[in-house]
């Protein structure tokens, strides 16, 4: 094994540099308790919203590829399929569950995606429609920082 001279001097004068790393790596004892807001949904609620994302991340797959290969027009498809007529099948029971803030957020992403696709198509310029999908992402990233969906609690005396 051929180890550099100054590997071998930083390991000896700085003992703690290889520990630090070490220590970075091992696992905590008790992870920290999940601390964003619980969504109590039922089953079939639990599995709509579920859906939901998950087309949203498909979508984006499908932008992310047609960005890669400068195809405006895909990426106004993927977008548009995201857009605000897909919250049209959300059933009014589970929109009332859900609290404002996070209704909010999902109507404004659906809107950005809907915005993607005109820019898309207006302008096809892959870099503007990259910033656009980073900037949805960012959102998409604060609301599953912000909450989790978590089943109904089990009715007493069941």
């Amino acid at each position: 094994m051929n180890i550099r001279p100054a590997v071998i001097t930083a390991l000896l004068f700085c003992p703690g540099l290889g520990a630090s790393h070490a220590q970075d790596a091992r696992p905590t004892a008790t992870p920290d308790p999940d601390a964003r807001t619980a969504l109590h949904l039922t089953p079939a609620e639990r599995a709509a919203v579920l859906q939901e994302m998950h087309l949203f991340l498909s979508g984006v797959g499908e932008m992310a590829g047609a960005l890669a290969r400068n195809d405006m027009a895909g990426t106004a498809q993927a977008a548009r399929r995201l857009g605000i007529r897909m919250a049209v099948d959300v059933p009014p029971s589970l929109r009332e569950k859900l609290p404002m803030e996070f209704r909010q957020r999902g109507a404004e992403v659906h809107r950005d995606f809907d915005q993607i696709a005109l820019d898309a198509d207006s302008l096809g310029d892959v870099s503007y429609s990259l910033n656009q999908l980073s900037g949805t992402l960012h959102k998409c990233v604060a609301c599953h920082a912000r909450y989790q969906i978590r089943p109904s609690p089990a009715r007493a005396g069941r």
